[in-house]
């Protein structure tokens, strides 16, 4: 079942093509809800996700709302900077849905002040807004899998057989 990663409104292309990478690495579904402020056709989507497209699973939504019906039996986890749970502070379980919002604004915060025992943050210092939308997609989506064991990923490398044993 895996993890999944939901991006409601993404503005950039890049990153949301870098995500889409990210889940493919990793067996996660992807999960987008309009507007996006790009075409899937679009040739920076497409050269970020790199030829990794058919190796993902991607699902279209017109709302958070319909998304969130669709799944109601699952566990959702909402990234925010205002959160005041550390993503390492949660439990993700196989099947729940981790949340991110747009580039420019994050998610709605009264979707935050109704889930806020599910909301997480990455610690940063407080000079900077935020993080890229793709590498706290990374950081989080990461931490699941560890907690996960990592099931169904390689967790040897290539050169394992360099290792002493």
């Amino acid at each position: 079942m895996g993890i999944n990663i939901v991006l409601v409104e993404p503005e950039i292309p890049q990153n949301t093509g870098n995500v889409a990478r990210t889940c493919a690495a990793i067996g996660a579904s992807l999960h987008l809800v309009r507007p996006l402020g790009f075409s899937t056709e679009d040739r920076y989507l497409k050269r970020a996700g790199l030829d990794y497209w058919d190796k993902l699973d991607i699902y279209y939504y017109d709302s958070f709302d319909e998304l969130r019906k669709k799944y109601e039996d699952h566990t959702f986890f909402f990234a925010s900077t205002k959160a005041a749970k550390v993503y390492t502070q949660v439990k993700y379980t196989d099947g729940c849905f981790i949340v991110f919002g747009k580039e420019s604004a994050g998610l709605p915060e009264d979707l935050l002040r109704k889930n806020l025992e599910w909301c997480v943050r990455i610690p940063m210092r407080d000079i900077i807004r935020s993080l890229n939308l793709s590498n706290s997609v990374a950081i989080v989506a990461y931490e699941a899998m560890r907690q996960q064991g990592f099931k169904g990923l390689e967790t040897r490398g290539k050169f394992a057989c360099l290792e002493k044993e």
